[in-house]
């Protein structure tokens, strides 16, 4: 019986810890990340996490980009660049952007003519698989008319 107890004792330990280590590690990849939004824009105070434990899984997160601003989304997984694959689709989803055809980039400027509510959905490139942790930050800037 004891060794039940302590067995049991044993995984719950390991279970509750392994939360915190992912936190930190999706912590510093933010950190990583942010070198990408610039001064030049502004964070909009997010930072949009996920988990990805292989390359099957995508993370979905959902935006509003408003009319006549400049966007930047930088999106990370691991400590260098290039292993998040992400893209942006409309509300009916249809593509609008992917950073697959541009080698994996890991962040990316564009300007919303009129406001949309977006889908970005995330995934491990399964070549180059990074940490498993993904992080999307966005920045924006008022564009000049």
């Amino acid at each position: 019986m004891k060794k039940i107890l302590a067995s049991t004792l044993l995984v719950a330990l390991f279970l509750i810890g392994n939360p915190f280590k992912a936190t930190a590690q999706c912590d510093t990849i933010a950190s990583v990340c942010a070198k990408h939004i610039i001064s030049s824009f502004i964070s909009d105070g997010q930072q949009y996490r996920s988990l990805l434990l292989n390359p099957d899984e995508t993370a979905e997160f959902k935006t509003t980009f408003f009319g006549e601003t400049v966007y930047r989304l930088a999106a990370c997984s691991g400590l260098t660049d290039g292993n998040l694959i992400f893209n942006i689709y409309d509300q009916d989803h249809n593509i609008i952007f992917t950073n697959k055809d541009f080698k994996n980039a890991p962040y990316w400027d564009f300007k919303v003519k009129s406001t949309v509510e977006v889908i970005i959905e995330a995934k491990l490139d399964p070549t180059n698989s990074g940490s498993g942790c993904a992080v999307l930050l966005i920045g924006f800037k008022q564009s000049k008319k």
